[in-house]
This record gives C-alpha cells, structure tokens and sequence, in this order.
C-alpha cells in the first residue's frame, strides 16, 4: 500500500491529469478478463504514461521506493497477468499509442505499446502488406500486451505467433534505463536474442515502449471451407489428411456442438447446430491457388466423412463465419456469470483423446463447457461457464480445471499456447516446465529486476515457493 507521501510525490513527478488515485477510479485496474478468487487488489495509484520520459521517472520512482509497477494495455488476457497482488501503480499505455512509421520497403512498421493489433493489421494492409498474429481480441488488443503474453491466434498454424514478428524492442528497465533489442532486421545472430526473452515475459522482466515488427506480402485472396463432422476423432483425422495433402492451410480452426449452439443463438451465422463439430480451414494465395486448393481440400473432406461442405460465396458470407468464430467467448459469456476460457495444448495426435477428456470431466462436475481451438496446432480452449459466486459451482470449476491440467500432462501437452501464465497458472508451473528450467527464469528475473518491481508474483513467485 503506497503512502499519501508516495502518491503526493508521484503527482508531482507528472501531469496531474496522468494520474487516478480515487478507489472507485482505480478499481477499474484491478481486474483484467477473470476476477473471481480475490488473488488481486486494487491499486493504490493509476498512471497514463504519455512518452518515454514519463515511463522512466514513474520506473525510477517505484525502484526506488521498491513499490510494484504493473504495465497494463487493455487488460484483456486471461491470467491474470496484469493485476495487482500487491497493490502498488498500474501503468497504463493507453496514451502510447501512435503509429510511429511504417517502411514499405523494407516490410516492417514500429509502434508504441498500446497500439492496438487490429490497427496495425489494417495500416499493413492499407499498404498492401500483412500482419499475421491475429487473437480472436485483436481489435482491442495492445502490441505489448501481446507481445508480454507471446499471443498467438487462428493464423498461427501456418505464420507463427507474434514471436516470429518481433525485430526490435525498446525498453525501459527496472532502473529505469532505456535499452534497445535487436536492431530492426529480419536477420540478426547478433549476441544473445534479448528480444525473444522479452517476448512472453509478462512484464516482469522490462516494460516495452517501441516495438520494431515484421510484416510480410498481402496474400491476394482468401477463402474459408466449413465441414461439419459427427465425430471428432473423424475431424482430428480430416486435419492430418488435409496437411499431408502439400496443401499448408493459413488455419485449421475447431468448434464443438455447444460452442456452435451458443455461437448461433448470441449471433445468427448460419451455421448448422446438429452436428457434433465444425472446423473451418482458411486458405490463401493467388486466386488461382485458391480455386485449386478450395477443389483440392474439399475432395478431401468428402473422402474423410464430412457430413456437411459448405463453401462461402461472398465476402459478406466469409466474413459472417469469422466473425461467428471470434464470438464464441463473447457468447459463452450469456450462458452464466463468468466465463473462462482456458489455453491447453497437447500434439495435435492426441487432441481427440483430449477433447473426449474435457467432455467427460465437464459432465462429472455438471458443468457447461464450450470447446473451441486451433485444431491444425492443437491448441484447445475449453470455455467453461459457471457463477463463481455459487460455492459448490467454484469449487467444481476448481476441481475440473484441476483434472484438465492433469489430462493435458498425462498427454504430453503442456497449460499454456497463448495466453501466458500470470496468476492463475502459477500454481501449476512446477508440473509442466522443467525445474531447473525454472530456476534460470528466477536468476534471469533477479539480475533484470533486482528489487522485484516489475509485475511481482507472476508467473512464479522470486522467494521459494
């Protein structure tokens, strides 16, 4: 808990109308995407940084008088991972959020931090380039936040996740130095990759104030093929059948029978609801690629036991079936009072196996569960819903989320694809990352944060746990 002093001193070190310190304001910032075990507090002060110069004085500032800062950009993720546990100042890049110039020529485009990604797609394609990290959030999603949460998405499965699109990385320290990573190229072999270790790290390691990004040629056209399916190892098996075709789809995404009911009913798309699955494969290229690849796949698709090919005519008809799929967590979130939508991963010739898990366990403790994920990667969100003030419902989501994680080890898959780790995952790191990996993540924290300011007790807590 800060001090009046403490807050006195930090509106003297900035614009006055930077800052929020009343409860109601700052209880804002206390939440991101879940809020239910009473992990996090408020803030005791919430700062707007407007330039890097503010970013410095606020870091200094808090190194000094050893008080935690919390970089936040929307507060979209869903671990936790910008709250506070401590108290302490939630920075907010809000303000930070200009376009700082984009090289056509040389493909790639440098941003402030809360740069929204759907921005930075769109001025991409404006200039007939690609930005390809798309998380089904991405049009209110921030380019640091993402790039703290190592944020992946649908188009992952044939572009990578944003990780491969990091050139360069500007940051300010824990002492509140500024440091640039990396230099800006597609190429560098340069030293140790620093930029990488930023990406992923939460905030806990140095708050990101530019970012360098790679961008890549527009792809001419795109379409989707939708196929329902009345089994799910029939659509797992469909996937490999598709990509030992020579065909590299841009996605493979799947949808289970709940998750499209509860998609149809919040937002009308035509889909078929008695099915037991869909999935939808993105393919782009040239248009005579496309016309190839779309006779190609659905060959395929009949071939493998497809009930149902559909095909969309018309733009307007593409769009309407991604949209419908970045629905499904707005729409879980009608069927109960919270919603999480958790981030497993297990090789993609397990994910059947897996799926039928999650089922099982959703039915032993009665509780609704939405499947969707990228299914060429193998990467399941399991959307469960639930009211976490209902004792006996939280204590079986507890339970479930607990057998989840089980699940995924037994089958060789691990709790986190693309949403991170945070607070809510701590608990489970131990069993799913090597120790003496984690244990050079904790000297790696020590010497980039020796007085532990940046974003404490994500991730893993410093001390013994």
């Amino acid at each position: 808990m800060l001090l009046k002093n403490n807050i006195d001193e930090i509106k003297n070190i900035l614009n006055s109308n930077s800052i929020l310190t009343s409860e109601e304001e700052c209880y804002c910032y206390a939440t991101d995407a879940i809020n239910f075990d009473g992990k996090q507090k408020t803030p005791d002060i919430v700062v707007f940084a407007e330039n890097i110069s503010d970013v410095q004085k606020i870091v200094k500032y808090a190194n000094d008088n050893k008080i935690p800062i919390i970089s936040r950009g929307a507060g979209t993720n869903m671990v936790g991972a910008c709250t506070c546990s401590q108290g302490g100042i939630i920075l907010n890049f809000s303000k930070m959020n200009k376009i700082i110039d984009l090289d056509a020529e040389s493909m790639t485009i440098k941003v402030e931090p809360g740069v929204l990604l759907g921005d930075i797609k769109a001025l991409a394609s404006a200039a007939g380039l690609f930005f390809p990290p798309d998380p089904s959030n991405y049009n209110v999603s921030t380019i640091a936040g993402a790039i703290s949460q190592s944020s992946g998405g649908a188009l992952s499965f044939k572009y990578g996740t944003i990780k491969d699109y990091v050139l360069s990385l500007k940051i300010v320290t824990a002492t509140g130095e500024i440091v640039t990573l990396g230099h800006g190229v597609t190429k560098d072999s340069t030293g140790y990759h620093l930029t990488q270790l930023m990406v992923g790290s939460e905030g806990t390691l140095g708050i990101i104030v530019e970012a360098t990004l790679k961008l890549i040629p527009k792809p001419q056209c795109n379409n989707v093929i939708v196929a329902y399916f009345n089994s799910i190892d029939m659509a797992v098996s469909t996937v490999n059948s598709v990509t030992s075709s020579g065909i590299f789809p841009a996605a493979i995404e799947f949808m289970d029978k709940n998750a499209v009911i509860t998609v149809e009913s919040y937002i009308p798309s035509k889909f078929k609801t008695d099915y037991e699955c869909v999935i939808l494969i993105e393919l782009d290229g040239d248009k005579k690629s496309i016309e190839l690849q779309t006779q190609t796949i659905a060959e395929i698709l009949g071939k493998s036991g497809a009930s149902k090919i559909y095909v969309p005519p018309t733009k307007n008809d593409y769009d309407r079936i991604w949209k419908a799929r970045q629905s499904s967590f707005a729409a879980a979130t009608r069927l109960a009072p919270d919603v999480i939508s958790d981030d497993i991963i297990v090789p993609r010739k397990n994910l059947g196996e897996m799926v039928k898990k999650c089922n099982d366990i959703s039915r032993k403790y009665n509780l609704k569960m939405c499947l969707v994920g990228h299914i060429g990667d193998g990467n399941l969100h399991p959307q469960i819903v639930f009211n976490a003030e209902n004792d006996d419902e939280f204590k079986n989501y507890i339970n479930a989320r607990d057998e989840i994680y089980k699940c995924c080890a037994d089958l060789n898959g691990t709790i986190s694809a693309e949403h991170g780790i945070g607070l809510e995952k701590r608990p489970y790191l131990y069993s799913f990352a090597d120790k003496g990996a984690i244990n050079y993540m904790k000297s790696i924290k020590q010497i980039f944060d020796p007085n532990n300011i940046l974003n404490p007790d994500k991730i893993f807590k410093t001390d013994k746990e």
